[in-house]
């Protein structure tokens, strides 16, 4: 069974080390001891916590799709008919690319807070 240290759970959660150390030291995410002292956090209760931190994140909006990702648009760079929209969502960079009409209607611009929905029936999935 996989564990993590705090540092290794705060950058899957994409918060801060301190933050996993206030849930572990609150009791909302159980966490054990190595033999030096160092905190661990098992593989299954990570996973069963970071599912309820994602549960119900729609936003009101109804919709079959299942991925999204909340962050900050980075960069938006437009030509005539198209735009290229860059969000950062915790560690990750998402890109979309759209009509610049959608893009203007929206307003996205840099410093904005977004959702990159995806819905995909190729999802390539990879250990590290």
């Amino acid at each position: 069974m996989a564990t993590f240290r705090i540092s290794e759970a705060a950058a899957i959660l994409g918060v801060s080390a301190d933050t996993v150390r206030r849930w572990v030291d609150s009791g909302r995410l159980a966490a054990s001891r190595d033999e030096h002292g160092r905190r661990l956090i098992d593989g299954p209760d990570l996973a069963a916590f970071a599912r309820t931190q994602v549960a119900g994140e729609t936003g009101g909006a109804t919709s079959s799709a299942r991925n999204r990702f909340r962050g900050i648009v980075t960069e938006v760079v437009r030509d005539t008919v198209m735009a290229q929209v860059e969000i950062a969502a915790g560690p990750f960079r998402v890109v979309s690319l759209m009509s610049r009409q959608a893009a203007d209607e929206l307003g996205l611009e840099p410093g904005a807070v977004a959702v990159a929905v995806v819905k995909s029936t190729n999802v390539v999935v990879e250990l590290s």
